[in-house]
């Protein structure tokens, strides 16, 4: 009766051995692969909960789902030998895992191998356009032609390559200095003839202007001298009426007028009897 316990704890490790080591559950998001002895089964593994041998078996687990991967950024040639850098990212997924252990053993591997697939088939291509067709017209017929043959291609692999894209498209750093200088030459050049058409039209406005005003100045000169002519005239006209009427008054009246202009305020003039102003019969 005093080896019973202990061979009932025994059966419950056992039992506990059993239960942890023996099951295990898959994730919906994932499908699994059993190893014996470090060699793949050949049953794929769903999401629930499933038995294997302790010890002897382990659980290798993958993502089910679409998988995103960026590519570093690398340079090609168009057709016309220009130099683009392309940046660009790709979605698959793992569609037998067990080939997939096979051949690329881990997701990093698959990168990387899907990395210099997409860059070699991207090349190819690109060289094949001009740089206007890569970066507009023939993008998306690009894209969809290295989508399919990069999805060929990996499929030996286990792998099912979905979307191909170019995120950006861009000039290396010594064409973007030659672009930039040359885009730099022509803003200067219009911004040359701009201003000299400017000056070239101020020039028009201010010599325009200024011949407006000298023909205002003219017309104003020579309708003054019209005036002042007709006033003096005028002016001629009534002296003489004036004279006619009573010369003696309009002498007088001249006098006075000579008086006033000649003598200013505070000025001092002595004068004889006999000076012809003072001798003035009123």
């Amino acid at each position: 009766m005093s080896k019973n316990p202990l061979v009932l704890i025994l059966v419950a490790l056992v039992l506990l051995i059993v239960v942890t080591q023996g099951f295990f559950t898959v994730h919906q998001t994932q499908k699994a692969l059993v190893l014996q002895l470090g060699e793949p089964l050949s049953r794929v593994y769903g999401p629930g909960l499933h038995f294997k041998i302790p010890f002897i078996q382990n659980v290798v687990y993958f993502d089910a789902r679409v998988l995103d991967y960026e590519a570093r950024s690398r340079e090609a040639f168009t057709v016309d030998k220009k130099a683009i850098v392309l940046d660009n990212y790709a979605r698959w997924k793992i569609i037998d895992p067990l080939q997939f252990y096979r051949t690329m053993r881990s997701i990093p591997g698959a990168q990387a191998r899907l990395d210099d697939v997409v860059y070699s088939q991207l090349r190819a291509l690109v060289g094949a356009y001009t740089l206007t067709e890569v970066v507009s017209s023939h993008r998306a017929a690009i894209m969809k032609e290295v989508t399919n043959k990069v999805s060929d291609l990996m499929h030996g692999y286990g792998v099912e390559v979905l979307d191909v894209r170019i995120k950006r498209t861009d000039l290396p750093p010594e064409n973007q200095r030659a672009i930039f200088g040359r885009m730099r030459a022509e803003r200067e050049r219009q911004a040359k003839q701009y201003r000299s058409e400017g000056e070239e039209e101020s020039t028009r406005i201010r010599s325009d202007a200024d011949r407006q005003r000298a023909v205002i100045l003219a017309e104003a000169a020579r309708a003054a001298q019209i005036e002042r002519g007709q006033g003096d005239a005028k002016a001629a006209s009534v002296y003489a009426q004036a004279y006619n009427k009573a010369p003696q008054f309009y002498a007088y009246q001249r006098w006075l007028d000579a008086m006033r202009k000649s003598l200013k305020e505070n000025s001092k003039l002595v004068l004889s009897n006999e000076t012809p102003l003072l001798n003035q019969q009123h």
